[in-house]
C-alpha cells in the first residue's frame, strides 16, 4: 500500500477513525518522521511533517506520542514543535507525558556492570571506525555509511566481545537499520504499545508507524488493537497491516488522519 487513497483496510480504517469518540497516534521517529542521517543531531522530520504534528497535537481529546529508540535528550531537540506531544525513549525505557512528567524504569545491578563493560569496547570501536551512542538502559553501535565489507569487521568484533560478555543475560543483542545496541532486558517499543493501550477508553481508534525492526515489537503489541503501519521506502517482511513510502506517503496520512479529526470536532 503507497498512500491513503488505497483500499482496504485502509478505509475501514479511515471510517473507524471517523466515528471514534477519541484517537492514539504513535510515531517512530528514525526512519519513519525523520530521514536517517550519519550524523543523527541533524535528523530532523522530513520537510512538511512538523505542521502536520503540530495539527494532529492540538486534536482535543486526542493523544499524540512518538516512540523512539533516542533518549529523549537526543529527540526533542530535533522536535522543532510547538506543542509537546507525549515521548519515549528508549525503546520504551523513558516517558515523558506532555505535562513535562518524566519516568524512567530501573537497570538491574547486573545490567549495569554489564554496560559498564560494554563501554570498555569504545577505543576498539572506535578504531575501527564506529561510533557509539550512549543512552539510558544501552549503548548503540552505529555503523551507517561503512562498506560492507568494513561494516562485517566491527559487527563480528562485537559479536566476539558479546559473546564474552560477563553479565550474560543481561544485555540483549538487537540489531537496527546502521548498527546494533546492546539494550538492558525488560523494555521495547511494544512494551510502550502495551502501557498506552492499557490507559486508553473503549473505543479509542490506535494506529502506530514505524520503519526498523525494532518497531515490530510495537506492531505485535497492536494487533487486532490498531492499525500498523510500515513507513520506508523499499519494503520488507513485516507484521504491519500497510506500507507507505515516505515522505508523500506519510505526509498524506497524516494529513487525512488531521482532517478526518478536525472534522469529527
Amino acid at each position: 500500500m503507497r498512500s491513503p487513497d488505497s483500499p482496504a483496510p485502509l478505509q475501514r480504517f479511515w471510517s473507524l477513525l471517523a466515528a471514534a469518540p477519541s484517537a492514539m497516534l504513535l510515531l517512530d521517529y528514525d526512519g519513519t518522521l525523520a530521514p536517517f542521517h550519519r550524523d543523527p543531531a541533524r535528523a530532523y522530520p522530513y520537510p512538511g511533517v512538523a505542521p502536520l504534528l503540530e495539527r494532529l497535537g492540538r486534536l482535543r481529546g486526542d493523544r499524540l506520542a512518538i516512540v523512539s529508540g533516542r533518549a529523549l535528550a537526543d529527540l526533542r531537540p530535533l522536535l522543532t514543535l510547538d506543542i509537546e506531544p507525549e515521548l519515549w525513549g528508549c525503546h520504551g525505557r523513558e516517558r515523558r507525558l506532555p505535562d513535562g512528567h518524566y519516568s524512567s524504569a530501573p537497570l538491574s545491578a547486573a545490567a549495569q556492570r554489564a554496560l559498564a563493560e560494554a563501554e570498555g569496547w569504545t577505543p576498539a570501536v572506535h578504531a575501527l571506525g564506529g561510533r557509539i551512542e550512549r543512552k539510558p538502559g544501552s549503548l548503540a553501535f552505529h555503523w551507517r555509511g561503512f562498506t560492507p565489507g568494513h561494516q562485517r569487521a566491527l559487527e563480528r568484533d562485537l559479536e566476539t566481545r558479546f559473546a564474552a560478555l560477563a553479565q550474560a543475560g543481561a544485555l540483549e543483542w538487537h540489531a537496527f537499520d546502521g548498527g546494533v545496541e546492546l539494550r538492558a532486558a525488560g523494555c521495547d517499543k511494544g512494551h510502550a504499545v502495551r502501557q498506552v493501550l492499557g490507559e486508553l477508553e473503549e473505543g479509542t481508534c490506535v494506529a502506530y508507524l514505524g520503519d526498523d525492526h525494532t518497531d515490530e515489537d510495537a506492531f505485535r503489541a497492536l494487533a487486532g488493537h490498531g492499525l500498523r503501519v510500515l513507513v520506508r521506502p523499499k519494503w520488507r517482511a513485516t507484521a504491519a497491516d500497510l506500507w507507505l513510502r515516505p515522505p508523500e506517503g506519510l505526509r498524506a496520512f497524516l494529513a487525512h488522519w488531521a482532517d478526518i479529526r478536525e472534522h469529527h470536532r
